[in-house]
């Protein structure tokens, strides 16, 4: 089982790097990419400077490893990489990364989208908006 949690943002480094080792699997015909980016959102007049994220890791993975196994039951993939923060995340940097990679675009671009709706119902992660003015509150998932 995979896990799928990294300390801190998501960097653009860690991208390119799981796109370039794909160039290697040459049964691959698309990849479809999701990122997620914490917004630096206005509440009640208090600005979000970032998100802090936990999760119940044992369960989060066990999740996610059981959506792998669903999605790949049903659509035509050849790699899935979930990759999502944990910790202290700042406005404008990368909370999650989603990827997908199959033989024809058709899959990739069918199961993206449910898959990341799935991760984002299913998996207990939970994120803390902490605001500039040091004032945090538990953030609701949308």
């Amino acid at each position: 089982m995979k896990n799928i949690f990294t300390q801190g943002p998501i960097l653009p480094e860690t991208i390119a790097k799981s796109i370039a080792n794909h160039q290697s699997k040459t049964g691959i015909g698309a990849h479809d990419i999701f990122l997620g980016q914490v917004r630096a959102d206005e509440i009640d007049g208090k600005k979000v400077a970032a998100i802090e994220f936990s999760a119940q890791e044992e369960m989060a993975n066990a999740v996610c490893h059981e959506i792998r196994e669903a999605f790949f039951e049903k659509y035509n993939l050849h790699c899935m990489h979930i990759h999502h923060s944990i910790g202290k995340v700042k406005a404008g940097e990368l909370c999650i990364f989603v990827f997908v990679s199959g033989g024809h675009r058709s899959d990739v671009f069918e199961a993206l989208p449910l898959l990341v709706n799935e991760i984002k119902a299913k998996v207990p992660i939970f994120g803390k908006e902490l605001f500039e003015d040091e004032s945090h509150q538990w953030k609701v998932n949308n």
